[in-house]
C-alpha cells in the first residue's frame, strides 16, 4: 500500500481542517455574514463593477431577497454571541440592505413581509 503523497487531496484536507480550527466562531460566523452582505448588495442593484456597467445589470430582487433574509437569520441568531460591537456592524448593514431592497422593488412588500423582516421586524 502507497503512502499519501504530499500534494494528495487528503493532505490538503487535514490542512484546511488544521486551519479552520485557529479561527474564532466569532470571525467564521462574521465572515459567512460578510459574504451574505456582499451578496446581497450586487443582487440589489448597489454594484459598480466596472466602469461600463451599472449595479442595475446585476439586479436579481428574487435572489437578493434569499440573502437578506439568510443574513437575517445568521445575525439574529448569533447576535448574543456575537458580542455588542460585532453585532451591531451587521445589523446596520443587514438594515440598510432591507432599505436598499425596498427602494428597489417597484412593488414594495407589506410591513414586516420583506426580506428577512420575519427575524428582524419591520425596517423603516
Amino acid at each position: 500500500m502507497s503512502q499519501p503523497s504530499a500534494d494528495s487531496p487528503s493532505t490538503d484536507a487535514t490542512t484546511a481542517t488544521r486551519d479552520i480550527a485557529d479561527v474564532a466562531a466569532v470571525e467564521v460566523i462574521t465572515t459567512a455574514a460578510v459574504h451574505l452582505m456582499s451578496a446581497a448588495a450586487v443582487k440589489c442593484g448597489l454594484s459598480e463593477d466596472t466602469p461600463d456597467a451599472t449595479g442595475a445589470d446585476y439586479l436579481d430582487l428574487d435572489e437578493a431577497r434569499k440573502l437578506i433574509t439568510a443574513l437575517a437569520a445568521l445575525v439574529t441568531a448569533s447576535a448574543a454571541d456575537l458580542g455588542n460591537q460585532h453585532a451591531r456592524s451587521l445589523r446596520d448593514g443587514l438594515r440598510s440592505l432591507q432599505l436598499a431592497f425596498r427602494e428597489a422593488s417597484p412593488f414594495p412588500d407589506a410591513p414586516g413581509e420583506g426580506p428577512g423582516e420575519k427575524f428582524t421586524g419591520y425596517v423603516s
